[in-house]
């Protein structure tokens, strides 16, 4: 079993709230969760983690599913609650997979929001070497248009400005980059290329594509697995809208959330 990482936790909502572990993508973080939580779910509590790597937590090998898993795994039983709804956005969604798979007995329900698993190991590699490529900016307007021309284009301003001053931190070279530890980044991206695996059959399962994204991270490989499997226990939603779905759809993602919490 990978060393458990003592992961930076953002929580939200009332302590005798429902619970709902809330998983970022790659690259991302906890805080990202704060606009549904405090404007949309104010009555549930939301575990939000910086996973492995990202935010303001260790950025400690391995950089696998396995030790993200292990991560949540003792979170959640140091947290104390019984199994849990668990939403995730795409890389986020893939944990939430992994995590259902290993320790079914933690999680009661799934909300994957454009989730990004098994995808073409080609279009992995280009975008790890894009980061490699440009991994900062030369200042914080540089990043806000880099979000813009990159699925925040739908985003509230106000929420894109949250995110620069959250996530940008300056580097010994002068310039500007995001809070995580980048060789697990690139490391991250050939874990998405990794063959996916499905939840249990009985679990129940929403899952979100975001149609704007092309080629698709929810493939239709992924789709048709999961029909086969879950069955009536899965719902699938097609949304207009780029990546960012709890971002730009948060009233929708947060509905998503209630149905699954009951």
């Amino acid at each position: 079993m990978a060393l458990v990482c003592d992961l930076h936790v953002h929580r939200f909502g009332p302590e005798n709230g429902p619970v709902v572990l809330a998983l970022h993508g790659l690259t991302g973080h906890g805080q990202r969760w704060q606009v549904l939580a405090e404007r949309y779910l104010p009555d549930v509590r939301i575990i939000a983690p910086d996973l492995r790597g990202h935010g303001r937590s260790p950025g400690v090998p391995p950089w696998d599913f396995e030790s993200i898993v292990s991560d949540l795994g003792e979170l959640l039983r140091a947290e104390g609650h019984g199994p849990v709804v668990v939403v995730g956005h795409s890389f986020g969604g893939a944990v939430a997979v992994h995590l259902a798979r290993a320790v079914p007995e933690l999680v009661r329900g799934l909300v994957l929001l454009d989730p990004a698993i098994g995808l073409d190991p080609e279009l992995m590699l280009r975008i790890a070497n894009s980061v490699l490529e440009h991994p900062d900016y030369e200042s914080v307007d540089a990043a806000r248009f880099d979000k813009l021309e990159t699925a925040w284009a739908e985003v509230d301003p106000e929420v894109l400005e949250a995110e620069l001053a959250e996530h940008l931190v300056p580097t010994p070279q002068g310039r500007v980059a995001w809070r995580l530890a980048m060789p697990a980044i690139i490391s991250y991206w050939g874990q998405l290329a990794r063959e996916f695996v499905l939840p249990p059959a009985h679990l129940r399962t929403v899952v979100v594509q975001a149609m704007k994204v092309q080629p698709p991270f929810v493939t239709p490989a992924f789709r048709a697995a999961l029909a086969a499997r879950l069955g009536e226990n899965l719902t699938v939603h097609e949304f207009d809208c780029d990546h960012m779905v709890v971002q730009a759809r948060p009233e929708q993602s947060a509905a998503l959330v209630r149905s699954v919490l009951g």
